[in-house]
């Protein structure tokens, strides 16, 4: 039987230095995202609204208290990790408070925008975050085999 397992995946914005705080992931032991840059996010935990996982697992990840989320995007990841569909809900968040924590998933870095996509990241990622960026709102479905991107279709509202 296939699991749905919700998430989240937010983007901190400092628009000021217009740079974007991510997550290099190589701290964590049997990790799919290894190597990889993503945003800070995680699964929902017990009856949480999308917004509270986002602002609960932002805090945890970054020791940040954020506000003025913005939702941009849906992802739907079919037979992504063990047989199970991922869900995820994708957001910005423009204002921040706190000091940054070690994260024991990875290092976190402030990065400048425009050098966001050279990354390692996900091919996905690579799609994705430009609608991100031009803060379109959009439902997508992103299929993966063996860790490759194979195809992708989009709705954008």
């Amino acid at each position: 039987m296939v699991k749905i397992v919700n998430a989240t995946l937010v983007y901190v914005k400092d628009s000021e230095n217009k740079k974007t705080l991510m997550l290099h992931r190589v701290k964590k032991n049997s990790d799919i995202h290894e190597g990889k840059w993503n945003g800070v996010g995680g699964k929902f935990e017990g009856c949480e609204s999308p917004e509270e996982c986002a602002i609960r697992e932002t805090k945890e990840e970054t020791g940040l208290d954020i506000s003025d989320l913005k939702l941009r995007g849906i992802l739907t990841f079919p037979n992504f990790l063990f047989g199970d569909d991922w869900i995820v809900f994708v957001y910005d968040a423009y204002k921040f408070s706190g000091e940054l924590i070690d994260c024991n998933e990875g290092n976190l870095e402030w990065v400048c925008d425009f050098k966001i996509l050279e990354l390692n990241l996900w091919d996905g990622d690579k799609v994705f975050l430009q609608w991100v960026f031009e803060k379109k709102m959009f439902s997508a479905k992103f299929i993966y085999e063996n860790k490759k991107l194979k195809d992708y279709s989009v709705q954008f509202y």
